[in-house]
């Protein structure tokens, strides 16, 4: 399992793009069996509104751009599951994750 901390991440979902503002957000790899999954956990997430909205929608595809401290960019696909009120969500990787 490998860990990124993450210090941009950009969403975007039908021709309608997104930047979260957030306090902490990890990428997680894990290979198993030479498949590769990923999800990304974000935490302290401003726009609220937007949570909102995804917790009352059906449609949580998203597309996504990652940057970690280190500047590596991540882009792909995947399910956003907001958690309102805690003010976080959970992002599961949906196949590849271009730049890894």
């Amino acid at each position: 399992m490998e860990q990124y901390e993450l210090t941009e991440l950009l969403i975007a979902q039908q021709q309608q793009d997104y930047t979260l503002h957030f306090s902490s957000a990890q990428l997680v790899v894990v290979t198993e069996l030479g498949s590769r999954l990923w999800y990304i956990d974000v935490n302290g997430i401003a726009e609220t509104e937007l949570l909102e909205s995804f917790s009352r929608s059906e449609n949580i595809r998203i597309e996504l751009q990652a940057v970690t401290a280190g500047g590596r960019r991540y882009e792909g696909i995947g399910y956003l599951h907001p958690n309102p009120a805690h003010q976080a969500a959970a992002i599961r990787g949906d196949g590849e994750l271009a730049g890894f």
